[in-house]
């Protein structure tokens, strides 16, 4: 009869006809009198959300101090009901470290129990046990559904600080969750999710578990390729930044090897990857084939919406928004959407509305939170975007975004040094993202540190072009650099960048302007003309560019007015020399005659009297005729 009841209570529960299974089971507590029929009579009440009857009768016999799934039910009833501390009475404050399992002891007793069978078999003996051992001599006394309880009471533990908005004890509940029973993914998940970790951290804190305490039906092979692919699963959910390629080698095992290529978690890990890599229309395309199966998969939608976003399609996001609203208004990710579309169309009191309507719906949603400060930001409040930030930085301690938009927040106040400080952060957290690179080299610029701006700059680039960026993400950038190069006074490669982004079929009126004054700088006034004849093509009203050409015409005439005075003073030059060639041949043919009629005087003393005074007469004719033409 017992056997009966059981089997008739597990089938009503799984076909969730909970009236049946509620009245079967306690029929069946009547008869046993078992704290295990006992937990599943309160499993049931718990599915129909009567928490307060649950508690009533978990509460009969002291079941929540003999049974930890007991005491667990009982403590999620409080955290249902909004009792946290109760909830967290119940659970106890301490988290029990001493079951955390540390990675490779499991093989290692594995080892050892598989050594001790061999050995019993070869002297005949039988009873060895071929199985996965706990890692520790405490986890030997439990059980591992004792175990997994108190790793489910960790997570809870930390749920309950969340709420208190005590992250630090939170992050640790979690952690001590999963290091526990490895198989704990809520208490995963909430790390990834909400950022408690750095990427840094993320890996270590991966590399800490001990995934050969999974044990599958006492298979060592098969439990062993279980711990490989358990972990396989936890890499795709870890930071995009720091370990590419590992992410990539990931995916490719499970896509391959498991046929989950997919799998909607593995696209969307994918389409975060792409995201992260500024190709939002692979991303798009990932997340659009998501959606196409499950078409209300809210994993996927926040990633969607930005690549949406970043795209400009206005009219898909109204109709995904409208669509949401309407049928899921119960979901913080609707009203997500609904702020992202206003946002999109430049309509900010009406996008701050329903950011912050998701944000009440669920206060650890991250997008809602950053979609609530980028309102401020976009009218220029920058003080309240910086408190709206500055509170997702809070709430999110894992990520560099916050501290990020933080960081250009206070470049936009011209506070550079606090910039500095957010954007170091920023960096810490993140040393391969191009946009806190960008930023970096922004604030050196403004600095005046031009070399050190240069090298962020063309880091920038660099990893954007590793990433395989779309184009248009790296024209800020390129912009910058040859901003950095013209005033460090490296001209030719100053425009070659702002070359390289009009090559890009860019139309942008200050690109042009940029070009022009490089080549003015470089002396080429006639080609700097040129080029903002092409800016004001695009603005004719612009005033820097309208300015900028007068003085670059005003150059133009000054220099071909230098090089008209040049050429005449050549030509002055050149019958200079004429003049001078023929003082020349006069003074060498008055010479011969000079020295004639000496020789001539040589015959008499009047006539030698006066050719010399001939002589002199024409020698100071001569002096003074070439004073005269020293002087011209």
């Amino acid at each position: 009869m017992e056997k009966y009841l059981r089997d008739w209570r597990q089938e009503a529960l799984n076909r969730h006809q909970y009236d049946t299974a509620i009245f079967v089971a306690d029929k069946l507590l009547a008869l046993t009198n078992d704290d295990n029929d006992a937990f599943w009579l309160a499993q049931a009440h718990f599915n129909t959300g009567n928490y307060n009857r649950t508690q009533s009768l978990l509460a009969r016999g002291n079941l929540t101090g003999r049974s930890a799934s007991c005491r667990y039910l009982a403590a999620h009833c409080s955290i249902k009901l909004g009792k946290l501390d109760e909830a967290l009475q119940i659970l106890g404050d301490k988290n029990p470290a001493h079951l955390i399992s540390a990675p490779g002891s499991a093989r290692q007793k594995l080892r050892h129990v598989d050594v001790n069978a061999r050995a019993g078999a070869r002297h005949g003996k039988t009873g060895a046990r071929n199985e996965r051992l706990p890692t520790s001599e405490e986890r030997d006394h439990e059980d591992t559904a004792s175990i997994k309880s108190e790793a489910g009471m960790c997570y809870l533990r930390g749920v309950c600080f969340a709420k208190q908005n005590s992250f630090d004890r939170a992050k640790e509940c979690y952690k001590t969750a999963v290091q526990i029973d490895v198989q704990c993914f809520e208490a995963f998940d909430a790390l990834m999710a909400n950022s408690l970790m750095s990427p840094d951290e993320e890996w270590r804190f991966l590399d800490s578990l001990d995934f050969d305490t999974i044990n599958v039906a006492n298979n060592p092979s098969l439990s062993q390729e279980a711990a490989q692919f358990t972990k396989t699963l936890y890499t795709t959910r870890l930071s995009k930044y720091t370990k590419p390629e590992e992410f990539a080698s990931a995916t490719e095992t499970l896509s391959t090897h498991y046929n989950l290529g997919a799998n909607p978690d593995i696209l969307l890990a994918k389409a975060d990857l792409m995201f992260t890599h500024c190709r939002f229309r692979d991303a798009l395309a990932l997340t659009s084939s998501v959606l196409e199966n499950d078409k209300y998969n809210f994993n996927v939608m926040p990633v969607h919406l930005a690549a949406l976003h970043e795209l400009g399609q206005t009219n898909t996001l109204f109709l995904l928004a409208h669509d949401l609203a309407d049928s899921n208004p119960q979901e913080a990710c609707s009203w997500l959407a609904v702020g992202v579309y206003y946002l999109a169309i430049g309509r900010i009191a009406e996008a701050r509305r329903y950011f912050s309507k998701s944000s009440m719906m669920d206060p650890h949603f991250g997008p809602a939170w950053i979609g609530f400060a980028h309102t401020f930001a976009a009218e220029g409040e920058h003080d309240q975007a910086i408190s709206a930030y500055s509170t997702a930085a809070r709430l999110f301690q894992g990520t560099h975004l916050p501290q990020l938009f933080l960081g250009m927040q206070n470049l936009q106040l011209n506070n550079l040094s606090l910039a500095r400080e957010y954007l170091k952060t920023a960096y810490d957290l993140c040393e391969t993202d191009p946009l806190v690179l960008n930023e970096l080299g922004v604030v050196y610029y403004n600095d005046g540190h031009f070399p050190e701006a240069i090298q962020f700059f063309r880091r920038a680039l660099q990893y954007s072009e590793q990433n395989e960026a779309e184009p248009d993400a790296l024209i800020p950038t390129r912009i910058n650099l040859g901003h950095a190069l013209r005033q460090h006074k490296q001209l030719e490669e100053a425009l070659a960048a702002f070359s390289e982004v009009l090559r890009g079929c860019t139309k942008d009126v200050s690109v042009h302007t940029s070009k022009a004054i490089v080549l003015m700088e470089m002396g080429e006034s006639w080609l700097a003309v040129a080029e903002l004849h092409k800016a004001l093509a695009v603005s004719p009203q612009d005033p820097m560019a309208t300015d900028l050409l007068n003085r670059a015409l005003s150059e133009t005439d000054i220099q071909k007015r230098i090089e008209h005075e040049h050429v005449e003073e050549l030509a002055d030059d050149d019958k200079g020399d004429e003049e001078i060639e023929e003082m020349d041949r006069r003074l060498h043919g008055r010479l011969r005659e000079i020295e004639q009629n000496r020789v001539a005087g040589r015959r008499g003393g009047r006539r030698r009297r006066h050719a010399q005074g001939m002589a002199a007469e024409d020698m100071s004719q001569l002096e003074e005729s070439m004073v005269v033409d020293s002087d011209d």
